[in-house]
Parts: structure tokens; C-alpha cells; sequence
């Protein structure tokens, strides 16, 4: 396979996006500074560790000073202060220098603790994203967002700063949980929604190929997602406009998470379909959008095997309109208590929405949290395990 090479120009801040196969071993190729002389930090958790290992391997190999590897527990919960502070001091301690590299190996939550430390540590040292889930290969790990999150919201405390280079190898998916892979792929049916029905399109007809990682169609879909955000950082690195489009269901979605106290129950990428549809809903109530558009995208969702509602979140969500509310006005794209959604037209056309209308959010939520859960969901009935987990292994049982 062709190792494709996506190139985000920053000016002196530029990098390369490297998506192919076998890349992990051939790491030093798609790292821009030499490797020799320098300390490497990895930074990585304990589900890829096996991972983070080769990666020591081989910048000890490619004549790196020496190698530390800091191995933290995965989930959500990660993303803290507490996590930060030990990952600086941890560095410190082995004489971190601003001419080391910090590299890390894992998804989104390695990627945004690794490079804010990064981003302050001897007021920046340079890193390298190596993400090893579909979500930070096609989103996360580009973009230069970094950061933690806070007791009253999720990415509150952070840095746009941004890697060196980032190497998507496909491979590593093959070790990732069908439920975190679906998560993943939530992130891609979003740049189809927000700018290119094309794209859209194609996923209705090669989903399935790309959930149960086929190579060209896996391969394919995250140079897409890669090559659409990549145009949208370049145009606006700091979100100051269109960046916020990468944002439609993230304010729900970010909410849900916070709600359900990141145990586990609901991922990002889970959170972020279940915003999606709710943002579709929110269009539709306020008339910018037909309601087939959003049937459309639920058909899609349930079809892959994604969530679509609040009522599949198991155990329920102990949580209110007003609590979920408060949550929204603290997002990053709101300004004062005026709430901002990214909203839709129609499938690959959003639009940033400013002040929308307080009681249409309510109305959206109320029925979210009031909406009774239902079997062609694929809730298990039974009352057996969590109601997303079985959701997931229902999708994927005719492609086992």
C-alpha cells in the first residue's frame, strides 16, 4: 500500500500527515529532525504499550541519547491535572531538554495530555503524534489541540500546539475494540455531514468495509478525513471561525460526556453521534433543515452499529435539562450565556449558529432524556450488560 502524505502548511509550523501500513516500523523515515542525540519521551497507555515498545526500539535504534516510556492508565479520567502534573515532573526528573521529543503512542486522551505537556515543559519541546485509534488517526492528532479536562467541562484547559508529524499506521487498528473503532468512525461520517455529501455518500455505500478495516477502504476514508481538516486548520488554526465546524455534535456530545462522569459508558465518538443526531434535531425544529436529512443520518448510524439516542446509555444518565444546559454554556464557542451549536442545512452543508434559541436546546434535551429506549436500537432487552456495548456487538455479529 501507498503510504499517502497529507501536509498541513502552518508557515514555519508545517507538518506531514503519514496514513499507510507498516509504518510504525519505518518511524524515523517520517520524523523531520534527526532522532540521533536527542532524549525521547513516550508517552503512551496500557492497552498499546506493546506499541509504545517498538517505538523505543526503534528510536534507540536510530541512535536516540536514551529513551524514557511513561505507560498511564487509559479512559477519559486520564485526561487531568493530576496526570499532567506527573507527566512533567516525570520528564524533569529525566532531564528533559528542549531539543528532546516527546512521542505519543495512543488515541485521542495520550495525544492531548502528551502534547499539552509538550507545549509547556521547558516552554515547549517538540513531539510527535503516533495515534493508534481511528479517532485521533482522522481527527485528534490533527490540528494541534491539546489538552485536559476540568471538573466543570471537557478540552476547558489546553494549548493549540502543534506536532512535528503525525503517522497514521493503519495496522495498529487491527488491536482496537469494535466498540472504540465505531467510535472512531463517527469522526469521519462527520466531515461527510458537515461539508461533503460526496463523502457522505460513499460512506453509505463502504461503512461496513471501513469498520471491519479493509485496507483500501480504511486507508482511503482517514486520507479524507485527514485532507478535510487539514483545509479547515489551515484557514483557521485558533478556531477563531469556520474550525468550528469540526465541532457539529460536539457540544451535546461534550455535555453527555461530562454527564456521565467519563466511567466508561459513553465514549467521545459515541457521545459525538448521539450530538450529531441531536444537532440534526435542533436544525430541523428551527426550520434549517428537512427532517429526511436527519432520517438519513440515523438509517446510517444504526445501520454501522452507532448510537443515535440518550436512551442507550446504560446505566441511564442521572442528569437534567438544566444540568446539561449549564454544562453547554460552559463550551469553548459560547460566548456569555449565549449558546452556539453547529448546525445543518442539509447532509455536507453546516453552519455556525450563534444564540440559538435557549428553549429549542431545551426541547431537544426533554425529549432526548424522555425518549423511551426501543429494540430496533439494538438495546438489550434482556437487561444484560451495558446498552451501548450491546449495541455494538449486535452491528458487528454479521461480519464476525
Amino acid at each position: 500500500m501507498e503510504t499517502k502524505i497529507v501536509t498541513i502548511d502552518l508557515g514555519k509550523r508545517s507538518y506531514d500527515i503519514y496514513v499507510g501500513a507498516g509504518l510504525l516500523f519505518r518511524l524515523s523515515d517520517f520524523v523531520p529532525v534527526d532522532i540521533k542525540g536527542r532524549r525521547i519521551f513516550i508517552v503512551t497507555d496500557v492497552n498499546v504499550k506493546s506499541y509504545a515498545e517498538a517505538v523505543r526500539n526503534i528510536v534507540i535504534e536510530a541512535g536516540a541519547q536514551d529513551c524514557e516510556m511513561m505507560v498511564l492508565p487509559d479512559g477519559e479520567k486520564t485526561k487531568s491535572f493530576k496526570r499532567l502534573e506527573d507527566v512533567c515532573e516525570w520528564m524533569l526528573d529525566h532531564n528533559v531538554h528542549r531539543n528532546s521529543i516527546v512521542m505519543a503512542v495512543g488515541g485521542g486522551v495520550i495525544g492531548d495530555l502528551a502534547g499539552f505537556a509538550a507545549s509547556v515543559v521547558m516552554r515547549g519541546v517538540s513531539f510527535v503524534q503516533i495515534p493508534t485509534t481511528l479517532l485521533a488517526q482522522v481527527d485528534s492528532s490533527v490540528g494541534g489541540k491539546t489538552g485536559i479536562n476540568a471538573p466543570q467541562g471537557k478540552n476547558l484547559i489546553g494549548a493549540f500546539y502543534q506536532p512535528i508529524s503525525v503517522v497514521a499506521d493503519i495496522d495498529t487498528l487491527r488491536t482496537l475494540p469494535r466498540r472504540e473503532l465505531l467510535a472512531g468512525y463517527a469522526e469521519v461520517v462527520k466531515y461527510g455531514l458537515i461539508n461533503d455529501i460526496g463523502f457522505f455518500e460513499w460512506l453509505e455505500d463502504n461503512g461496513a468495509d471501513v469498520c471491519n478495516l479493509a485496507p483500501e477502504a480504511v486507508a482511503y476514508a482517514i486520507e479524507k478525513s485527514v485532507r478535510a481538516k487539514a483545509e479547515i486548520v489551515q484557514s483557521d488554526e485558533r478556531e477563531s471561525g469556520r474550525r468550528a465546524l469540526l465541532n457539529l455534535g460536539h457540544t451535546f456530545g461534550h455535555a453527555l460526556e461530562a454527564a456521565a462522569k467519563y466511567d466508561g459508558r459513553l465514549l467521545h465518538g459515541e457521545a459525538v453521534a448521539i450530538g450529531m443526531m441531536m444537532a440534526f434535531d435542533l436544525s430541523v425544529r428551527l426550520g434549517h433543515c428537512r427532517r429526511e436529512d436527519m432520517e438519513r443520518v440515523e438509517q446510517h448510524f444504526k445501520k454501522v452499529g452507532l448510537p443515535t439516542s440518550v436512551s442507550v446509555i446504560e446505566p441511564s444518565l442521572k442528569t437534567s435539562v438544566d444540568d446539561l444546559i449549564a454544562i453547554m454554556k460552559k463550551d469553548k464557542k459560547s460566548v456569555g450565556d449565549k449558546m452556539t451549536f453547529i448546525l445543518a442545512t442539509e447532509i455536507g452543508d453546516a453552519f455556525i449558529a450563534h444564540d440559538v434559541p435557549e428553549e429549542a436546546v431545551r426541547e431537544v434535551l426533554k425529549d432526548a432524556l424522555g425518549r423511551p429506549k426501543t429494540a430496533s436500537e439494538g438495546f438489550n432487552t434482556q437487561g444484560k450488560g451495558r446498552g451501548i456495548k450491546g449495541l455494538w456487538k449486535s452491528a458487528f455479529s454479521s461480519h464476525s
